[in-house]
């Protein structure tokens, strides 16, 4: 359940952050010849990249579902270590 709301999360809630920070740090988003559009074109672009097959976008996208995937990989295998003997 968790890998797949963090899917969704990638799917849906990236592009607007990717939006937003890309706003402030590099300008306003440019499409063709709009040099002012908006986050709507970003995310059409986006979805575009996806259904393309594009690998940069589909890391963009999995991305927070394998980031939880990860953490839980490694909390697993710190919980399975021994602990230290105390006298």
């Amino acid at each position: 359940m968790v890998f797949g709301l963090m899917t969704l999360f990638g799917l849906i809630v990236m592009p607007f952050l990717i939006f937003i920070a890309g706003g402030r740090v590099l300008g306003p988003y440019t499409h063709g010849t709009s040099q002012h559009a908006g986050a709507l074109s970003l995310v059409a672009d986006y979805y575009t990249g996806l259904v393309h097959g594009s690998a940069v976008f589909w890391c963009v996208a999995l991305g927070p579902a394998v980031l939880v995937l990860l953490i839980r990989v490694f909390l697993t295998g710190w919980r399975s270590l021994p602990t230290a003997r105390r006298s």
